[in-house]
């Protein structure tokens, strides 16, 4: 014997529809995430995002865990602590757009195709930036640290112009436009 509807209007179609349930998560997942890289677009946030790196590896070199502590939090928030940009037809915002397509096509970040590759060579130049300071060797830390946000920026730079993300300015005012 079937049971009656439910005329609670708590009682959703979700509430006996796995699938419903899914979808319902999937898009509660899908605007998180949409408003996480709508943020994460902000040049600020970009901006002091590749900053936190050198920020790191001298909390490393002075062994100061405040400091190291400080810079991972803040590389936790920072895509969610600066607001959605008016506009990102910039450079810093286009890094983070492009970067968004490129894992949406699901292109990626660490192989041996080009530019993948330069995130693998990131791996031994970042092992060797913090070995570096973990020994208090400021050249070498100094040259690790140039060494992987140069490979960094160039990843970045190279994906940007292999999808042609361009952004966009602000909305013209539909009055204006002629």
């Amino acid at each position: 014997m079937d049971s009656p509807p439910s005329t609670d209007p708590a009682g959703s179609a979700t509430d006996s529809d796995p699938a419903a349930t899914d979808a319902s998560a999937s898009g509660l997942r899908d605007r998180f995430e949409a408003a996480f890289w709508e943020r994460h677009a902000n040049p600020w946030s970009a901006g002091t995002r590749i900053l936190v790196y050198p920020v790191l590896m001298y909390a490393v070199y002075r062994r100061d865990r405040r400091l190291f502590l400080a810079a991972l939090a803040f590389t936790a928030v920072n895509p969610v602590l600066f607001p959605r940009p008016a506009r990102t037809d910039n450079y810093l915002s286009r890094i983070v757009l492009a970067e968004r397509e490129w894992l949406d096509d699901e292109r990626g970040t660490v192989g041996l195709d080009y530019p993948n590759v330069l995130n693998l060579l990131n791996v031994p130049v970042t092992l060797y930036a913090f070995a570096s300071a973990i020994r208090r060797r400021p050249v070498g830390t100094l040259l690790g640290t140039l060494g992987v946000m140069a490979l960094k920026l160039w990843w970045v730079d190279a994906v940007v112009r292999e999808t042609g993300v361009t952004g966009h300015g602000p909305d013209l005012d539909p009055d204006s436009a002629e």
